[in-house]
This record gives structure tokens, sequence and C-alpha cells, in this order.
């Protein structure tokens, strides 16, 4: 019986939250008309990687090439408000969907970081994209990273600026409750929940203080829709991930974007990138969270249109 008032005062209390959360962040302006929300129309491709995974691939606009890589439990929607803006600015986005999330397959080799470069690798060389900038956002930053680490080749050959957003190369583990974290995060019984009322608020810290509550939404709504497994097995891959040894000498012109406010990737995981890769920026959003690419899509697109403005990068392989 006590048991069972503790959580319906939990409950109560979680939906008081929710109902708070959703009138103050119902107030916030959005800064995206409601149809950049959506995929731009574009030509429709399918990337086989070696392992058998077949990635849905959106190509549209024309001028400069832009490659946009998206975060955990995300799709090629999360990069939908920048990616409008790129195209009105007169750039080609490409856009994917990680093996295992939106409308792409797992391939038999799972998720791991490694295998996320490999794929973003095959993206590149099957649609031969050259002189492209590449742009992750979250796990899709450390995708290019991973690119970097391990297929420094293929970067060289068909890269030649790096925006990662919301990065990190290491330190998202968190020792004896990763394992815990993994189980919750894989399982079914969460998404009834974060369907339910309390769903935005759960989602909560995600976001920063310029983020509107159709962010909340979208993340949610991202997070419901990557099947429980897959959000498990990239949990893993990120907490046990540490690509600092190998991204060390890497010479790209690279600009690293940290909210202020981001939780899950903080401030200072952008620094230890930022350490790896010679002569990189850091550019700091204040009251930014994690989830930029919603939250200020217009300053990421300026960030990642003056990267397709360097012309001459230099790259050392060493």
């Amino acid at each position: 019986m006590r048991r069972a008032v503790a959580l319906g005062g939990l409950l109560t209390a979680a939906a008081v939250v929710a109902r708070r959360t959703d009138e103050r962040w119902a107030r916030a302006e959005d800064p995206t008309r409601p149809e950049d929300y959506v995929v731009p129309n574009g030509e429709a491709r399918v990337v086989t990687t070696d392992d058998g995974a077949e990635l849905a691939v959106t190509i549209a606009g024309e001028g400069s090439t832009v490659v946009l890589s998206h975060c955990w439990t995300g799709a090629r929607e999360v990069w939908a408000p920048v990616a409008h803006r790129l195209i009105r600015s007169g750039n080609m986005v490409v856009m994917y969907d990680q093996r295992g999330h939106g409308s792409s397959t797992v391939g038999s080799d799972g998720c791991t970081i490694a295998r996320l470069g490999a794929d973003l690798a095959a993206v590149l060389e099957q649609l031969d994209i050259r002189d492209a900038i590449l742009a992750g956002h979250s796990m899709g930053s450390m995708t290019v990273l991973s690119l970097a680490a391990h297929h420094r080749e293929v970067l060289v050959e068909r890269a030649r600026g790096l925006v990662l957003v919301s990065t990190a190369a290491n330190g998202l583990g968190f020792g004896p409750i990763d394992r815990v974290l993994q189980k919750v995060i894989g399982a079914s019984f969460i998404d009834p929940i974060v369907r339910s009322p309390i769903g935005p608020a759960l989602v909560r810290a995600t976001v920063g203080r310029r983020a509107c509550r159709r962010h909340l939404v979208l993340t949610r709504d991202m997070l419901v829709a990557c099947p429980p497994p897959v959000r498990a097995a990239c949990l893993a891959a990120m907490q046990a991930m540490d690509l600092r040894p190998d991204l060390r000498g890497l010479d790209i012109p690279t600009t690293i974007v940290s909210g202020r406010f981001d939780l899950l990737t903080p401030p200072w995981l952008a620094r230890q990138v930022s350490s790896c890769i010679t002569g990189s920026t850091v550019v700091s959003v204040p009251g930014g969270g994690h989830m930029l690419v919603l939250e200020v899509p217009d300053q990421i697109t300026g960030v990642i249109v003056a990267a397709v403005a360097v012309h001459e990068p230099v790259i050392s392989l060493t």
C-alpha cells in the first residue's frame, strides 16, 4: 500500500512538472517554420555496407556538398531545420539514417562506433562524394571522428572540413551503472512512459534555454521510434568509446560547437576533442543545450556555411 501511495505521489509530481514544462516551453518562440521540420525533397538513394546494412540517403539542393550525420536515437529529420537553411544558402546536403535508425537496417556487425565510421566511409565512397564538409551532431559527430580515426585516407580524399556539434571522443561512461543504463534504455517498457504526458519533461535535460516545446516533443518521438536494442547497443558503444589516441595528429579545418548547458556532452568534452585536432576552433552557445541543431539552427547553419568557405584545407596523415 505504501509503495502504491509513493508511486502515485511520484507520478503526480511528474505530471505537475510536465504540465508546467509544457506551459513554459509552449511560450518559447520556435526558430523554425513548420515545413522545415520535414526532410527536404530530393533524390533517394540506398548505400549498402559490407556487412549488409542498408542506409537510407536523401540528396537535396545544389552547390557545395555538406554531409549531415545525426544523433543517437535520431534520424535525418533532426537535421531538417539546418538542411533547409543550407539549401537556401546554395548548398547540396547529403542526409542519411545511421544503421538501425530511421529507415536504415542494422547489418550483421551490429552497432559500434567503429562500424558507424565505416558506414560514413561507405556513404562517401559509394556516392563518390568529394570536397565535402562533414557535419555531425552528437553520435553523428562521433561517427565523423570515427571516420577520421579509422579511415583517415577516406577523410583526406573526400572531405575538406568538419563541423562537430555537441561532440565527444570519450568520457560518456559512468562505470558500474553503465549496464543498468543500457538495460533501462533497451527496455520496451519505457516507451509508453516516454509517450505519456510526462514524456516531454523526461527529455528536458537534452535541451537548453533557447528550445521550445516542439523540440522536446521531437526528441521524445525520435527516442521511442528507435528500436530498443539499437538504443542500448549504441549507448554501450558510446560509453566504451575513446577515440583520442587515434585522432592525434589530425589536421583539418574543424569547428566544434558546444552548448554551455549541454548535460549529455558537456563543454569540457568538446575541449578534449579540440585538443586532438590541430587548429580546431570551439564555439560556445550561451543558453544552448545538447540539441543545438533544433535549438539554434541559424547559428549551426552559419558555422557550416563558414566552413564551406574554407577552400584550401591542409590535412596531415601523421
